[in-house]
This record gives structure tokens, C-alpha cells and sequence, in this order.
């Protein structure tokens, strides 16, 4: 029951969960934040909703119940080729656009459903690839749908929709990619449903682009009817590393009602009759950085890609190969300390100028050829850029250079992955294990490996082994390998994944 919230709490209740989840309900939207708050009662196990308010905002929450919060706060309900002027375009531009620079070349499309909800955005996105492909089944494609809710992944893996979902949509679809499972119930055709890989992400949280998630080298990414639900802080940052993850000249796509010339000025604008798109420039990077200056307030800015947590002595040494620099204090004439190609470089990867870094490391690379270290860098950089081919080859050549470094046959085994090749990179993984058997980010992915491939009993086991190996580090601790991400999220993550009673 609606307007049972007083104004006061009500404005109290806004900034709580602008501060906690980046949510923004301002004055003009508060009774969508009432009417969800009074959904979630129930589950959080309370019989009144002022209770249950008092209980929000004075209590330490989980990030389960955070989550549970914001499942009822974001609106889930879509349908089927939801705006159909972005997928005309998709339709009719982009893809076949895409489609040419790649035939000839390496056949790979990668599309990012952000905020994907219940799945109907990336099964649409599917079914356009069908439509346009004719040999579909010759090209590495990957639809990637992310959501914060682990409802809505379970309802979108299982691909099973009611009537209400075709609501817009010609009668064509539900007839082609659709089976009749029983009255007012369609269940989609399993070669489409096969493209679509769903995954949870919460995009102001989580670290991205990273080859560990998969967000690299998107050619589209779809977030509509999304970054409206974050404040203008967390739209920016965002939309930031939406930009990062696209390769040059890839694609954004954004509600009509979200569009913005401030927000997306990195972007290029491109407009089609009812619908706006923005486009990576392939001198963005540089157009954002024109002077000495702005060059110098990147590299010198610390390591970790997290602003709220400290880059410690080990994260150092890891992260430069072994390696530790000494940190001066600040001296009085303020010169900058004398540069270091590698740091330098690490430091350019990690806020996503690509080029930058790999001019650094085909530097280092002409002094010091067979520096592993570097190599496997210069290979991230590649990855994330999507020029897989030159990605794999370094990495062999460092591993060649140092066989016994499970941080290198785990990338390897990455960039097999998303090329497609999953029986390699299922070999890697295990030569990883092989190596370090503690290694983490190897049971957590051949866990997903697993899970993908239906093998449910064997995904437990490894998603299992990884939980064990968790539970002896601190929650804010970054994981080797994983770009940034923590213990703490990881273990979110992975109970995110699957189902609860599996760990039971």
C-alpha cells in the first residue's frame, strides 16, 4: 500500500540509498521509491513498511539484502524488441556494418546487454544476429546479458516467456524462435538461446572492462533504461568505463530519455531517424588528454583502479613482476620521479588508454625482448583492444619465456576462451591448477565453465574450491589476476551465480 511513508522519511530514505547502492530517487520519483520499499517488506520479513525503513537505515546490511533492496527498487519489466527504433538501426547499420569489417578478417562480434533484466534485451539482440547471419554458425559471437538481480538471471537463463513479454512484437518472432510449452508460455529456441551468456555485474561496483568478466573489447553495448536509476556521480563513472570497454569505433546505446550531450561527450554523436547512438572515437583517448599535464596527472596516479582502497607493498610487487620501486617522499621542487616504462605503461592500462600503454611497452620490448612481464601486459592490452590473434601470441612467447607462471597459462587460458576455443582453455585452467592448486581464479573459471556447459554437479565443485580458498583472505583483499576485484566481491559473485541450496 502506497503513501504510508511520510515525506521526511521518505527524503531520508533517498540520500540512504543514493550513499549505499547509487540509486538516485529524487523528490519527483519518490513515490517509485515508496512503492518499491513497500514491495520489499515481506521479504525482509517485516509487517509494517515504517518498520522496515527505520530497520534499512539504521542497520548494517549484507550485500544480499542491498541486493534484494535493489531488485525492488530498478524496474525489471521489458518485452521483446522493447524501443524498435535502436534495433532497426542495429538492423540495418550496425551490424552489417561490422559484419563487412570482419568477414574478410576474424569472424567476431561481441554485444553487452548492461542491465539486461529478465533477458528479453539480449535474446532480442540474439535474434537480429540470426536474422542477418546466414552463416552464424562460422562466427565467434558473444551476447553477453549482466544484471544485478539474480532473479531475473535465473528467469533470463531459463529463456521461458508468457504472452505479456511479446506485447510489441510481430507475430513473426514468437512464430520462428519460439516453442509452445504450454498455454500462454514460450520457451526460445535453443540455438538462440546458446548465444546469450548471462552473468551477474553490478555496474558501479564492479570492475570493468576486464578480461576476467568478459566486458573487453565490446563492439556494442546496450545500457538502456539503466544509468537513470544512478546518481549523476555514478552516471560518470559509469559511463566511463562503458566507454572503456568498447573497442574504437564501437558502439553505445542508451534509452531516447538518457541521452545526454554533457555525460556522453567522449562519445561521438551519431543520429538516425528516431534514435540517437553514440560512437567510441578512434582518437578519443587522445582528444581527452591534450597537454603534458593531463599525461602526468594519469601516469602518477596509483595503481589500484579502486580510489577507496590503498595499493599495498605486495599488490606492488605483484602487479611489476616481482619487482619493488621505491617511494620517495615528496620532494620540495616538485620534478616528477624519473619514469619507469613499465609502471608507467600498467598505470595507462589500467584507466583504459590502451594505445598509450602499448607504445610504453613495444619500448621495453625492443630493450628487453624476452621480459615475460611485460609481454603479458602488452597481451592484456591487445585483449582489451579485441585483437585476440596478437594477444595469444605474446602470451605464448612469455610463456615460453617462463613456463612455470600460472599467471600466464591463466591468461592464456582467457583469451582462449573468448576466442571460442573452450576445450583449450578448460587445458589451461588446469595447467594453471596444475602449477598453484590455490589459484583461485582458476576453480572460479572453470566453474563458469562448467556452469555454461550444463555440467552442474562439476560447476559445484569448483565454485566450491574457490569458497574454501576465500575464506582465508580479508574481504577487501585484491585477488592476483583479477584486475582489481576483491575477495569480498568475488564470494558475492559466486553465490550470486548459482542457486543458494548449492552451497547448502
Amino acid at each position: 500500500m502506497l503513501h504510508n511513508i511520510s515525506d521526511i522519511l521518505l527524503s531520508q530514505l533517498s540520500e540512504f540509498v543514493t550513499t549505499y547502492m547509487g540509486l538516485h530517487f529524487p523528490k519527483e520519483r519518490w513515490r517509485d521509491l515508496e512503492r518499491g520499499v513497500c514491495s520489499a517488506v515481506n521479504e525482509f520479513g517485516f509487517d509494517d513498511v515504517q518498520s522496515c525503513v527505520q530497520w534499512l537505515m539504521t542497520s548494517p546490511l549484507t550485500k544480499n539484502q542491498i541486493e534484494i533492496l535493489a531488485s525492488h527498487l530498478t524496474v525489471g519489466e521489458t518485452y521483446f524488441f522493447r524501443e524498435k527504433k535502436s534495433f532497426e538501426i542495429l538492423k540495418e547499420h550496425i551490424l552489417p556494418e561490422l559484419i563487412r569489417a570482419r568477414s574478410s578478417t576474424e569472424k567476431r562480434l561481441r554485444i553487452w546487454s548492461a542491465g539486461c533484466a529478465t533477458g528479453e534485451e539480449p535474446y532480442s539482440i540474439a535474434i537480429s544476429l540470426d536474422k542477418i547471419l546466414p552463416d552464424l554458425k562460422d562466427w565467434n559471437i558473444t551476447v553477453l546479458a549482466t544484471d544485478i538481480n539474480p532473479r531475473f538471471l535465473q528467469k533470463a537463463s531459463e529463456g521461458i516467456y508468457n504472452e505479456w513479454s511479446f506485447r510489441d512484437t510481430l507475430p513473426g518472432v514468437k512464430l520462428k524462435y519460439f516453442k509452445k510449452i504450454n498455454e500462454g508460455h514460450y520457451a526460445i529456441l535453443p540455438h538462440v538461446k546458446k548465444l546469450a551468456t548471462f552473468s551477474y555485474l553490478n555496474l558501479v561496483e564492479d570492475v570493468y572492462p576486464s578480461l576476467l568478466n568478459n566486458t573487453n573489447a565490446m563492439d556494442v553495448i546496450f545500457c538502456r533504461n539503466v544509468l537513470m536509476y544512478f546518481s549523476q556521480n555514478n552516471q560518470k563513472k559509469v559511463i566511463q568505463n562503458l566507454y572503456r570497454c568498447l573497442v574504437d569505433e564501437g558502439w553505445l546505446v542508451v534509452s531516447p530519455s538518457e541521452t545526454s550531450h554533457v555525460l556522453f561527450s567522449r562519445f561521438e554523436t551519431v543520429n538516425y531517424p528516431g534514435a540517437t547512438f553514440y560512437k567510441k572515437r578512434l582518437a578519443g583517448l587522445r582528444d581527452q588528454r591534450p597537454g603534458l599535464l593531463d599525461y602526468e596527472e594519469v601516469i602518477n596516479q596509483p595503481l589500484t583502479t579502486r580510489p577507496e582502497l590503498e595499493t599495498t607493498e605486495s599488490e606492488i610487487e605483484y602487479r611489476t613482476g616481482g619487482l619493488i620501486y621505491e617511494i620517495s617522499p615528496p620532494s620540495t621542487d616538485h620534478r616528477p620521479p624519473a619514469p619507469n616504462l613499465y609502471t608507467e605503461a600498467l598505470t595507462l592500462y589500467e584507466k583504459g588508454f590502451y594505445s598509450e600503454a602499448e607504445e610504453k611497452i613495444a619500448i621495453l620490448l625492443s630493450q628487453e625482448q624476452d621480459e615475460p612481464k611485460a609481454m603479458l601486459l602488452m597481451a592484456r592490452v591487445y585483449a582489451n583492444q579485441g585483437k585476440l590473434s596478437d594477444a595469444l601470441e605474446l602470451c605464448e612467447k612469455a610463456i615460453a619465456a617462463d613456463k612455470l607462471n600460472p599467471g600466464s597459462h591463466f591468461l592464456l587460458a582467457t583469451i582462449l576462451q573468448e576466442q571460442g576455443r573452450v576445450e583449450e582453455a578448460v587445458a589451461s585452467l588446469k595447467r594453471v591448477l596444475y602449477l598453484d592448486q590455490n589459484f583461485i581464479l582458476a576453480h572460479f573459471a572453470l566453474g563458469n565453465l562448467a556452469l555454461r556447459q550444463g555440467k552442474f554437479k562439476e560447476s559445484e565443485k569448483h565454485f566450491k574450491n574457490a569458497l574454501a580458498l576465500l575464506h582465508d583472505y580479508r574481504n577487501e583483499e585484491i585477488l592476483l589476476e583479477s584486475e582489481g576485484v576483491t575477495a569480498g566481491r568475488l564470494k558475492e559473485i559466486i553465490k550470486s551465480t548459482v542457486m543458494e541450496e548449492t552451497f547448502v
